[in-house]
């Protein structure tokens, strides 16, 4: 095979959104509009738009008595249908030539640096309470830097071939997954839940997705950007319903060859035994990618900087209302510099200004919905009934307009403190003050403290303590900061996953996931076959 040309990606530039900036002024008028009007979301099953008579409300969780939209509920034929149409529609698209499949999603790339970006950022600052900071480097640059840089991972992909033989020619062919890959995805990320069904169909297979109830309303951006992109229809179908009749439909398929999945732990597991139960059904071993929850934490060595152990631990720990899967959670600091970081982290703390994101001087709006509301509070009603810490900060919460809970910061004196612990997905964060002749057994309690390893910070201007911190805290994190806050993961530049609780760390932004959406065919060609069976040493 001749060697493909490589498409190098770049990453999409961080709009400004400066006052009286032209992309500000568009956000906030596309955004009203939108705030104000109506839309309807249907199931997308091949080339039909499928509106039922079971709907739900779309509302805002910063103004949830605003009614923005509706969408379809499906039943279990509907969710039938659509996995029939994918496999109808499997064969022309596996067959699509690669560089056809590239130049969709590279359309789809430029329409949302241009046409499409205001619309799916507002759309996301008004689906999933992002403020415009948030939605800009979320369903803007990230989204588009998937969908570049898949492409350019594809060229690489195809360009890795075998050696040739003495009178051998062989190569690779990367084809698609047999049957249809089952996507599932999350309320907090718009590009994730784009790129989850993009990377594996740039790879040749065919969609089914189904998105969060949170997300609908950029979902529907989205697939209205793939259909303007000339993605055929019946390459992802999209159905939203009751998640778990929609999953045990798709996973007890024959055809079903792979979840792309991001969400909650115990939710992957449910999927993953359930796959293992129907093992024997599938044509195929089925490939199976997860990144779930996080415990993150930040760890700041005696030698820390204050004012960036502050910032790591505010932005870490409060942006996007603490609704990442990366955020900053229980944070470890030394005696010595407690007082004066704990005292710049709460005093920061103080000015953060909450409400909704169409306030740009917002940095934090509202949880996503009223059973996240109400996990998190009774989580800050636990800390405030403990003997085993403080709240030094926030601990208020009110959801008459919409579901806003205040920063908390918690003090403990138990490492082990339940906030210190378990993933609680909110704007809680738990500090612990340890000994500073105690840093290094210290990190031994890190790693231990925790079933997730997603990811971690590691504050310090020591050299050889970072060693020592990369080395004990090896299997804590898929993805490790040093000198910064355990956020914000950039495609191209910091591929995002993590590994125990935390999933298969099979690394989205990179090409070790596309790999997991291909099926190797290797065809070796004999130029000048033998003739006869004896070998030389028998002459």
């Amino acid at each position: 095979m001749s060697k493909i040309k490589l498409y190098k990606a770049e990453n999409e530039p961080v709009l400004g959104y400066h006052k009286g900036s032209p992309e500000r002024k568009k956000v906030e008028e596309t955004y009203n509009d939108m705030f104000n009007s109506k839309i309807d979301v249907p199931l997308y099953i091949g080339e039909k738009t499928v509106f039922t008579e079971n709907k739900k409300d779309i509302l805002p969780p910063h103004d949830h008595k605003n009614v923005v939209g509706t969408y379809s509920q499906a039943n279990k034929e509907h969710v039938h249908e659509a996995i029939e149409n994918l496999m109808k529609n499997k064969r022309t698209w596996s067959e699509t030539p690669w560089e056809k499949r590239c130049e969709i999603f590279l359309k789809a790339a430029d329409l949302l640096a241009n046409e499409y970006r205001a619309k799916i950022t507002a759309g996301t600052m008004i689906g999933q309470s992002k403020n415009i900071f948030q939605a800009e480097i979320d369903a803007a640059c990230e989204f588009i830097d998937f969908l570049r840089f898949n492409v350019s991972y594809l060229t690489e992909i195809y360009n890795e071939q075998p050696v040739d033989g003495p009178g051998k020619s062989n190569n690779l062919e990367y084809r698609a997954l047999e049957g249809f890959v089952y996507a599932v995805t999350p309320f907090n990320f718009t590009a994730i839940g784009g790129n989850l069904c993009a990377s594996a169909a740039l790879m040749g297979n065919v969609v089914l997705w189904k998105p969060s109830d949170n997300q609908i309303y950029t979902a529907k951006i989205t697939m209205d950007i793939f259909k303007e992109a000339g993605l055929p229809d019946g390459v992802i179908n999209l159905v939203t319903g009751d998640p778990e009749m929609i999953s045990d439909i798709a996973l007890a398929h024959p055809e079903f060859s792979g979840l792309h999945f991001t969400g909650s732990t115990s939710v992957f597991r449910d999927l993953w035994k359930k796959i293992g139960n129907n093992i024997n059904i599938y044509r195929d071993y089925p490939r199976i990618v997860g990144e779930t929850g996080g415990k993150d934490f930040i760890f700041c060595h005696p030698s820390a900087n204050i004012e960036a152990s502050a910032t790591a631990i505010i932005r870490g720990g409060f942006e996007f209302q603490g609704q990442k899967c990366s955020a900053a959670s229980r944070i470890y600091i030394p005696k010595s510099i407690s007082d004066e970081l704990i005292s710049s982290v709460v005093d920061q703390t103080k000015t953060i200004k909450m409400g909704s994101p169409i306030d740009f001087n917002n940095f934090m709006t509202a949880v996503i919905h009223k059973n996240a509301f109400k996990r998190i509070s009774e989580y800050i009603d636990y800390a405030k009934s403990s003997d085993d810490c403080e709240i030094l900060i926030g601990g208020g919460y009110d959801e008459s307009v919409g579901y806003f809970i205040e920063p908390t910061i918690i003090l403990t004196k138990n490492h082990q403190f339940k906030t210190m612990q378990e993933e609680i997905f909110g704007p809680v964060v738990t500090i612990y003050i340890y000994d500073d002749e105690e840093w290094n057994s210290m990190l031994d309690i890190v790693d231990q403290t925790s079933d997730y390893a997603l990811t971690g910070a590691f504050i310090s201007d020591d050299e050889e303590s970072i060693k020592t911190a990369l080395n004990k805290l090896r299997y804590s994190a898929g993805n490790f900061y040093i000198n910064d806050k355990p956020s914000g993961a950039v495609v191209g530049q910091q591929p995002f996953g993590g590994c125990r609780a935390s999933g298969t760390d099979d690394k989205a932004g990179s090409k070790l996931n596309l790999l997991r959406w291909v099926s190797p065919r290797l065809v070796s060609r004999t130029h000048n076959p033998p003739t006869n069976y004896p070998y030389e040493y028998m002459d």
